[in-house]
């Protein structure tokens, strides 16, 4: 593993599986089916190397770029790797090296689909150190290797994080297209926490407001859990998911989640309970001074209904959130709707938003769009079943279950549960 050359790994492959090549140098000049020759031409201050399996000193070395660069996810930690795995993927690491540190990179998803749709997946990379004396050389080093790579899949989706619509555009220049798939939310809501608690309050609702004096007087109070509080999260998004019509993921893909990114201190689950019944329960993740919900689920049946739990929850999380010193929390996706009203348009409030949606605006947060997704799709007989499953209702429904078989839902064997694999914030 590691030492310069990248190491086996499998991946899903519908009834059988396809081994990576063991042999492969671990530079540019890499010969698998995944990164095909090209020409040596490149910034002599910038050196690439491609790894299945990097050695514990690099993906810790990688965990900490990831961890200090602001605006990427935990779906860049080496630990969502292993979380990832329980859906079939398998990873493919890209470094960016200069003056022999490691100063960018990307984790890669890869899996099959139905036997023969290879898909690559980057979900908020690639990530580049803000320390690095000229990003444009390491954005153009990195945009080749990823243009590379694409040609080797049918299909490739890249998210990059906040602050990189350069890798969009360079991306987008070379072939790729904006995708809207949907792989990645469009945007999202999110609250600053820097000001003082007192004022971060008094930006809330006036409803919210009185609530925060009034749960303790209604029985309402808010935990931190810890992992033996998982199988309660997931019953309760399986009843969120039943009102809201998606599937939650299953509970081994969520105590993966929570070990994994536990282990590295990127984790939170707090849980609100009426008279010592639990009735509402949030993970959270941290990344970067950035706090996302992640998941979260309600039982709002009887009178627990009506005492706004999931907004004492989320209150909590504030409070910790501000007493940990993080930057932001960040309250999940918001449709492309409701963006375009509020960025666009600024329109601040309509009951034409999902309600859902629209329980995050209590807190007086803002709206913001990430980066352009982009995505290649090849050959073009590929591309034309792909845009027309995009563009008509029989496709989409297609499409949604093939998404729903990616997240690694299907694999759950009761009751509806998420429309959610991590990647895209479902905090509803």
């Amino acid at each position: 593993m590691g030492g310069g050359r990248s190491g086996a790994g499998r991946f899903w492959a519908g009834p059988g599986e396809l081994e990576w090549p063991t042999g492969e140098p671990a530079t540019r000049r890499a010969t698998s089916m995944c990164e095909p020759e090209r020409p040596a031409a490149r910034p002599a201050e910038v050196t690439v190397r491609w790894e299945s399996a990097p050695d514990a000193a690099t993906l810790a070395a990688w965990n900490a770029v990831v961890l200090r660069t602001a605006g990427t996810d935990v779906t860049q930690l080496s630990a969502w790797a292993a979380i990832r795995s329980l859906a079939g993927y398998s990873p493919r690491y890209v470094f960016a090296f200069q003056g022999g540190a490691l100063v960018g990179g990307a984790l890669i998803l890869r899996r099959r689909l139905a036997g023969f749709l290879s898909i690559g997946y980057l979900p908020y990379g690639p990530v580049i150190d803000e320390s690095v004396v000229s990003r444009s050389v390491v954005v153009t080093a990195l945009v080749d290797e990823l243009v590379g790579f694409a040609g080797a899949q049918r299909l490739m989706f890249v998210q990059p994080p906040e602050q990189a619509q350069d890798v969009s555009d360079a991306l987008l220049a070379r072939g790729f297209r904006p995708s809207k798939a949907g792989i990645a939310p469009a945007g999202s809501y999110r609250l600053d926490l820097t000001p003082p608690l007192e004022q971060i309050r008094a930006g809330f609702s006036k409803r919210l407001k009185s609530w925060t004096n009034r749960w303790a007087a209604k029985g309402v109070r808010v935990r931190q859990g810890d992992e033996s509080d998982l199988a309660l999260l997931v019953s309760l998004m399986t009843r969120t998911g039943a009102r809201q019509g998606f599937r939650p993921p299953p509970l081994d893909y969520v105590r993966t989640m929570y070990r994994e990114l536990g282990a590295l201190g990127q984790v939170a689950i707090f849980v609100g309970e009426v008279d010592g019944v639990a009735v509402s329960a949030d993970v959270v993740t941290v990344c970067a001074g950035m706090v996302r919900g992640r998941l979260g689920g309600f039982d709002g049946s009887g009178e627990a209904g009506k005492l706004s739990v999931p907004a004492a929850v989320r209150w909590e999380i504030i409070q910790w959130a501000k007493a940990s010193g993080y930057r932001y929390l960040d309250f999940g996706g918001l449709p492309e709707r409701m963006l375009s009203d509020m960025i666009d348009h600024g329109v601040h409030s309509s009951d034409e938003w999902p309600s859902a949606q629209r329980s995050k605006l209590q807190f007086n947060g803002h709206a913001f769009r990430y980066p352009t997704p982009v995505e290649l799709v090849r050959p073009s007989l590929v591309r034309r079943a792909y845009d027309w499953g995009t563009s008509h209702a029989g496709g989409r429904r297609i499409v949604a279950a093939a998404k729903d078989i990616l997240r690694g839902n299907r694999r759950h064997t009761h009751g509806p549960v998420s429309t959610s694999g991590g990647e895209d914030n479902k905090y509803n």
